[in-house]
């Protein structure tokens, strides 16, 4: 099925070491022998380094390199155990398995799994973490890497069952199993500065962050959907689910697409409010964000990943800047439709705050 070029307001951007970090990323997997032989030897030739240069384009290189490594070590989880291993078939294994995982991430210290390639991997990047993040970023990654487990293991039983969820509950195990969160922190860390919990509780920026989640995940689903189809044993996308819904595959194609574009329109306006009204390091996370979002495009139209040169899958070259929805309503997905609530009518003027800072009785700014 031909993809046609995707909506994206986001200009590109890529970090200028990029061909440095993708073989720096190799070596790394080489070193830590994460996942099999075979796996491994796939995952080094993705460009996951180049992947982490589009995500960070003006970031530390060495919290780039933090943010490949820990990609390829996903990879490895994902790939690895959830959808090629057996574990990814019997979610009370993998719980305990990544339970365990989940212990070393908290306590890198604790006598656990001390034989274990991915243990050790994991053991590097959480001391790496904790080396160009503060404390409170430190524990948000672990908090989020809890997120990510519990969520594949609610994939595994559906994998387990060979059952398609309903739309609203993938869209709420999507936000999570495609371990976006995890990178959220990884975002501060690279540009050197650190979003205050006045602002980061906020209701708009958790709004902002799971648009973003949804966009990043939706664009791999379609993009990845030729793979997924090509290969053997169950599968699980967006488009799976609206097949399962009664849509025919090019329905679910154009529904898919139309689904993210109107949620990256609304993202786009709720980032730019943000910018305006918060802080310069509000600023800062709004564009990683679309860093985020953008960095994902390019590396899922570019890398062999999706492409997959064996058998070509029909991807686009490019983007387009014409969403084929830019309703302002809700996609009355319950889970987020929510997210609506926050996003402002009309551009925000300049100088308002967005929340208050600690002691401050009211907003200054609401949106």
């Amino acid at each position: 099925m031909i993809v046609p070029p995707l909506f994206s307001p986001i200009a590109p951007a890529i970090h200028p070491r990029h061909a440095e970090l993708d073989q720096r990323t190799a070596r790394w997997a080489e070193s830590h022998r994460i996942g099999s032989d075979d796996l491994r030897r796939r995952l080094v030739q993705h460009e996951i380094g180049s992947f982490a240069a589009r995500v960070m384009p003006h970031g530390r290189e060495e919290v780039v390199g933090l943010m490949a490594d820990f990609v390829l070590w996903l990879f490895g989880v994902d790939d690895g155990c959830c959808e090629e291993g057996d574990l990814g078939r019997r979610p009370g294994e993998l719980a305990g398995t990544l339970h365990r995982l989940l212990r070393v991430a908290q306590n890198p210290e604790a006598p656990l799994l001390l034989d274990d390639p991915m243990a050790g991997g994991l053991r590097d990047l959480r001391t790496r973490v904790d080396r160009y993040g503060t404390a409170g970023q430190a524990a948000r990654w672990v908090g989020h890497l809890r997120e990510y487990f519990f969520s594949v293991v609610w994939e595994a039983s559906h994998r387990s069952a060979g059952t398609v969820p309903s739309l609203s509950d993938y869209t709420l195990m999507r936000l999570y199993d495609g371990a976006t969160t995890v990178v959220f922190p990884l975002l501060e860390m690279a540009q050197g500065y650190e979003l205050q919990p006045y602002e980061r509780d906020y209701r708009a920026v958790r709004a902002a962050e799971e648009m973003a989640s949804f966009v990043i995940t939706w664009d791999n689903d379609i993009l990845s959907d030729h793979k997924e189809r090509a290969g053997h044993g169950y599968f699980l996308n967006v488009l799976r689910v609206l097949e399962a819904g009664g849509l025919t595959p090019q329905e679910a194609m154009t529904t898919a697409i139309a689904q993210r574009d109107r949620v990256l329109v609304a993202f786009a306006r709720l980032a730019d409010h943000l910018s305006v009204v918060g802080s310069p390091q509000m600023r800062q996370y709004m564009q990683g964000l679309c860093h985020f979002i953008r960095g994902s495009q390019d590396w899922g139209v570019s890398s062999i990943r999706y492409t997959t040169p064996e058998d070509p899958a029909k991807l686009p070259s490019g983007f387009t800047d014409t969403p084929t929805d830019g309703s302002a309503e809700p996609l009355g997905i319950d889970a987020v439709s929510w997210w609506w609530d926050v996003v402002p009518a009309a551009p925000a003027q300049a100088g308002r705050r967005v929340a208050p800072r600690p002691g401050e009785g009211s907003l200054v700014g609401t949106v």
